[in-house]
């Protein structure tokens, strides 16, 4: 359904560190610069962008808004967590571990990039 996700920042810089952590821990490479300026991460057939809004006004995150990342499991979204800490994202919600609702039992980490933007690391657990 999805072709690619993207966010707006006011500092990609700061951006391309965070993401190069983030995704790093995934096992995913750093991002490239495009001509534009916007960054490009690719990985597992995903597609996320980061980018200086093309309006010229400034990067606002969405008021319920939250993009989710799959995982191999609970080992590698705690990795994912604690690079984004690391990289100047905040931890939010509660801390990373199992869920339990009627999608079955899920392990999830939640963050906020640097510039607002919602994230979640989520794992299916095995029935």
């Amino acid at each position: 359904m999805y072709s690619h996700m993207m966010v707006g920042s006011n500092d990609i810089d700061r951006s391309k560190k965070f993401y190069d952590h983030l995704f790093g821990a995934m096992g995913g490479k750093p991002g490239i610069k495009d001509d534009k300026g916007r960054l490009i991460y690719m990985h597992n057939g995903g597609l996320f962008l980061v980018t200086p809004p093309i309006d010229g006004q400034a990067a606002t995150h969405g008021n319920g808004m939250t993009i989710g990342f799959a995982v191999d499991g609970p080992e590698q979204a705690n990795a994912w967590h604690k690079a984004g800490v690391e990289a100047g994202g905040k931890a939010i919600e509660d801390p990373p571990g199992v869920r339990s609702g009627g999608m079955g039992d899920l392990y999830l980490a939640y963050l906020r990039d640097p510039d607002g933007n919602k994230l979640c690391a989520l794992h299916r657990m095995p029935k």
